[in-house]
């Protein structure tokens, strides 16, 4: 049976290539979005997905999810404000865990049987070096807080609740590590050292020890994916499972170019609340 899945944030970084494999799959689609979404990526032959517009889907009601629901068994909730050096510390996190909490409870209203979140590893204690999903959770921001709220709060709501057709909505939560890739914001780490580069520009970097899990966006895109259509349940953890430190990423980048010469390892002071090592497992 074709499943229709409903996608939030599907116009996002990570969004747009969940989308792209979400259109490799047998699946209709239902775009929740504040601004048209990439369509280049469905195929003629494919369903052609509905557009719900908003222009703040955290603010909808209740009400107005239960009614775009209507026919869907599968939610990817991706939706969550990130703007680059902004989002750690922002107050917005509080009106993304209120509105999400809305969207589940129009779920346990309505026919959905799944419900996939996006989190984050900082939802962990970083203070562990390899963070498997059994990790404490202990945020030290207000977007790594929001984050762990939501996923104990769906944890138990789920679990203690059930839909219209009496059965407990499926839960899992997808942790994300350090995706760079196509599409990202050029105040993020690759993205801005191959701006640089381009220009022919140096790039202040800290010393570049940190060893971190990096992830291509499209890997971690198709992992969220296979985790919507499969029947996992709980914290899954998307990572490379790879310890890389910046310095390497970053001369790996340089390299495209040929343009290790550019980068400037020391040239800004290491962050000291910065955890030296955060690779998943």
């Amino acid at each position: 049976m074709t499943r229709s899945i409903l996608v939030t944030g599907a116009t996002g970084f990570v969004g747009r290539h969940v989308l792209r494999s979400l259109c490799e799959k047998d699946v209709r689609l239902k775009l929740v979005a504040r601004q048209q979404p990439d369509l280049t990526v469905i195929d003629s032959n494919q369903f052609a997905p509905v557009i719900v517009s908003t222009t703040d889907l955290f603010k909808e009601s209740v009400e107005w999810w239960q009614r775009h629901l209507e026919g869907v068994d599968t939610v990817i909730h991706l939706a969550w404000y990130a703007e680059p050096g902004k989002y750690q510390t922002s107050a917005r996190n509080i009106d993304c865990l209120s509105g999400s909490l809305k969207l589940a409870q129009a779920c346990e209203a309505s026919n959905v049987s799944r419900f996939v979140g996006i989190g984050t590893c900082f939802e962990y204690d970083l203070s562990q070096k390899v963070l498997p999903v059994t990790t404490p959770l202990r945020p030290n921001s207000p977007y790594g807080a929001a984050k762990a709220a939501l996923y104990l709060a769906l944890s138990q709501f789920f679990l203690n609740s059930s839909n219209l057709k009496g059965k407990a909505v499926e839960f899992a939560w997808c942790r994300l590590f350090y995706l760079y890739g196509e599409g990202e914001d050029e105040r993020r780490l690759v993205s801005h050292i191959r701006s640089q580069i381009r220009k022919g520009e140096p790039v202040a970097l800290t010393s570049g020890a940190q060893v971190r899990d990096f992830m291509d966006v499209s890997d971690a895109a198709r992992e969220i994916v296979e985790v919507a259509l499969g029947d996992v349940q709980g914290p899954v953890n998307i990572c490379s499972r790879r310890a890389t430190t910046v310095r390497e990423l970053a001369e790996k980048v340089a390299d495209e170019f040929g343009r290790r010469d550019l980068l400037r390892f020391g040239a800004r002071e290491d962050n000291v609340i910065d955890p030296p090592y955060v690779v998943g497992e």
